[in-house]
Order: C-alpha cells, then sequence, then structure tokens
C-alpha cells in the first residue's frame, strides 16, 4: 500500500443510509506508511473512558468537513484515550478544514481487526501489544478505529474495531 493510503469504503453497500457496511479483510494485519498525513482533530470528555459527548463531537466535525469537501476516499477516524477523562479523534482528510484543528502524522503503523462490544477494549490493548512484540517492533502509539456507529453495528450484525498502532 502507498504511503498515506488506507482501503475504501465501499460507499454503496450501505443498508442504513448511515455507516457504509465494513469489510474486515481489508483491514487486518495490513502495514500501513503515513507521510505527513493530514486529520482533524477532535477531542470528546468522558467518564472512566465512556465517551459522553462523542455522538454531538462526531456531528460537528463531520458536517465542518463536509462543507469543506475534505472527505478522502480512504476514510478514517483514528480514537485514542488520553485520560480516563479525555479522548482525541483524528478524521482523515484530504484538505485542511477551516475552524477545526489540523494535525499531521507521520509513521509505520500495523493494524489487526476486533469483533466485539467496547467492554472488550482493554483486550484489545493487549493483543495489541502482543502483535507489536511478535512483529519484533516497539509500540509507540495505539489508536483504535470504530468502523460504525452503534445503530449501525446493530444492523450489521457486528461491531468490528480496527487496532491501529503507531511502531518504532
Amino acid at each position: 500500500m502507498n504511503a498515506n493510503e488506507v482501503p475504501a469504503y465501499d460507499k454503496s453497500d450501505n443498508a442504513t443510509g448511515c455507516c457504509p457496511r465494513f469489510h474486515p479483510e481489508a483491514w487486518e494485519n495490513l502495514s500501513l506508511r503515513f507521510e505527513e498525513k493530514l486529520f482533524a482533530r477532535a477531542k470528546t470528555v468522558g467518564l472512566f473512558h465512556i465517551p459522553l459527548n462523542m455522538g454531538s463531537v462526531f456531528t460537528k466535525s463531520w458536517a465542518a468537513i463536509e462543507k469543506a469537501g475534505a472527505v478522502p476516499t480512504g476514510f478514517v477516524v483514528l480514537s485514542r484515550d488520553l485520560s480516563a477523562w479525555r479522548a482525541e479523534h483524528l478524521f482523515a482528510i484530504d484538505r485542511e478544514v477551516p475552524g477545526l484543528e489540523m494535525v499531521r502524522l507521520t509513521g509505520d503503523f500495523v493494524t489487526k481487526v476486533f469483533e466485539g462490544p467496547f467492554s472488550h477494549a482493554p483486550r484489545w490493548c493487549e493483543a495489541m501489544k502482543k502483535e507489536v512484540a511478535d512483529k519484533g517492533r516497539k509500540l509507540a502509539d495505539l489508536y483504535f478505529f470504530y468502523t460504525t456507529c452503534p445503530r449501525c453495528s446493530k444492523v450489521y450484525g457486528k461491531n468490528y474495531v480496527v487496532g491501529v498502532a503507531r511502531v518504532e
């Protein structure tokens, strides 16, 4: 895969009118390379790692991204907890978005697909640490890509989450 590319969603496979159906095989065990990959950053507040305002933050961020026409073909949102009370969400975009904070990521990343409820996140963290160590690499940062919203995951019958680890 070329630098800054991620697998594209098939937007036509969308039974909900909201989130397209996620195809996990496209994301399993990838090696990604980002070189100054552009993201819009949003932050949410939480209570012991449970997000409290994610819906409103995502709605506002997504509206700004769409208004700017900044939606790339390979869309991903990388999320990580900064503490038990705060999380950041990085929306992959293809141009600057007025009113949103811009960040750029550079590095090598590996992926692993998980399926299950959010309560399994601690297990996924441990599995990602093991995956990185098994590859002889060191974990630098760990993000998760929640591939569908809760409503859509219920419709599709699966809640796929992709671990995305920046490695050294």
